[in-house]
């Protein structure tokens, strides 16, 4: 997938939460001062999750999260079928981006 549309649909998903993407080359959004979703260099989503939803999310392969080389505590990477189901992910967005 394209960087174009792989921030389209972030877009999609970050707008249908009532959120505002931040972030010109590395797009993201954040509540409360915490940053909570991004797009990482290599065009791959990554969500902070709660334990609970980590936990549920490695049952079906999910893999850690890295941005710059580094993994980053606390995200998983999105794959693409996943992020597609939009209700799917919009529901762990909205309840998770208050952690």
């Amino acid at each position: 997938m394209v960087r174009n549309e792989v921030i389209t649909n972030y877009d999609e998903i970050v707008t249908l939460a009532n959120l505002e993407r931040k972030g010109k080359t590395t797009p993201y959004a954040s509540a409360n001062g915490y940053m909570f979703s991004l797009i990482n260099k290599d065009d791959e989503m990554g969500i902070r999750l709660s334990k609970e939803d980590t936990r549920e999310f490695e049952k079906y392969g999910a893999l850690p999260f890295k941005s710059h080389g580094a993994i980053m505590r606390e995200y998983v990477l999105i794959h693409t079928p996943y992020y597609k189901i939009r209700p799917n992910w919009l529901n762990t967005l909205k309840r998770d981006m208050n952690m």
